[in-house]
């Protein structure tokens, strides 16, 4: 095993798929000889040559197009948005073409496409750098989201997705990019697109989170446990859309009390869904309203990256506040 961090992760997983499966190759802009704005395609043009790893226009519903042309005739394309706030030019291509081609074709083509994207604050690249717009996706029928919050996770979860028939949207949170290293398994492994990780055991409160708030969560589960001997389970959903709905579930019936926790503005944000979920199918067993801890209602700011973005201290007000309900 080595210690790596998501990044270096990321680009382990491609690496690895890239030599075990030929049919695997990664466009988008910069991702050749550059290796990309983050370095997440490093050396990989060196490595395999460039007709599998190779630099593309700038234009986005040009490289989401050409993956999918690729994906339907035999190939397992991993096209990178540069910046997930650069993805809206290729929406029609995803949402009508992509998602949708297993369906209206029969079955007779499918997309085995995965869209990497870095996402999300952290940066302080302001508004055109920093959004988090996993609800549009996960809304789309037809196409998975997968957001890591781990360098293990995004090795394993990236190479499912590069195997699975269907497109992957995967969403990686730039603020984690280089936040710490972890022992991750040289050669092939795969983490399920379709089940949540406990991060830590509690029956108190269950808390829901993924991406760059998985780490503020478990600050605040910590923070609540020294200050009230109170046990908070931390779930990283790890994949939106398939989402993991039985564990969800058993972990509110659990605990009795959640909170979900997003970097997305509140209105219709992720968090919503969870929450309709929990009412829908445990009300009974919910001991006090479900709260949600999220970015403002606004565009992320230029300045105020820190405000924006839910810290470990507005967590832990929501968790004491559905604690002493």
């Amino acid at each position: 095993m080595s210690e790596l961090t998501m990044v270096q992760a990321v680009n382990d997983g491609l690496r690895t798929i890239m030599t075990e499966d030929e049919s695997v190759l990664v466009l988008g802009e910069d991702v050749g000889p550059k290796g990309g704005v983050f370095l997440a395609t490093e050396n990989l043009t060196a490595e395999f040559g460039e007709e599998r790893c190779f630099d593309t226009p700038l234009s986005e519903d040009g490289i989401i197009g050409v993956g999918i042309g690729l994906a339907m005739n035999g190939m397992k394309p991993v096209c990178e948005i540069q910046f997930q706030d650069f993805i809206f030019p290729a929406f029609d291509q995803i949402v009508s073409e992509a998602a949708k081609m297993r369906y209206r074709s029969g079955g007779q083509y499918t997309v085995p496409m995965t869209i990497r994207t870095p996402y999300g604050g952290g940066i302080r690249g302001g508004l055109y750098h920093s959004q988090s717009g996993e609800a549009y996706f996960a809304h789309t029928a037809g196409l998975k989201v997968v957001i890591p919050s781990t360098p293990y996770d995004a090795k394993g979860l990236l190479i499912a997705s590069i195997q699975d028939p269907d497109p992957v949207l995967f969403m990686e949170p730039k603020a984690l990019y280089r936040a710490f290293r972890e022992e991750v398994p040289e050669g092939m492994y795969t983490v399920d697109l379709s089940t949540v990780r406990e991060v830590t055991q509690g029956g108190d409160c269950v808390v829901f989170c993924y991406g760059a708030m998985v780490p503020v969560c478990t600050e605040a589960a910590k923070r609540v446990k020294e200050s009230r001997n109170k046990d908070v389970r931390v779930i990283d959903l790890r994949t939106l859309m398939p989402l993991d709905e039985e564990s969800i579930l058993q972990a509110v019936k659990d605990c009795g009390r959640a909170v979900v926790v997003h970097e997305a503005p509140r209105f219709c944000g992720y968090g919503a869904e969870i929450s309709a979920m929990i009412a829908e199918n445990v009300i009974e067993y919910v001991e006090a309203p479900v709260k949600r801890v999220a970015g403002f209602d606004t565009p992320f700011p230029n300045t105020l990256e820190n405000y924006y973005m839910p810290d470990a201290r507005r967590v832990l007000d929501a968790i004491e506040e559905v604690l002493d309900f």
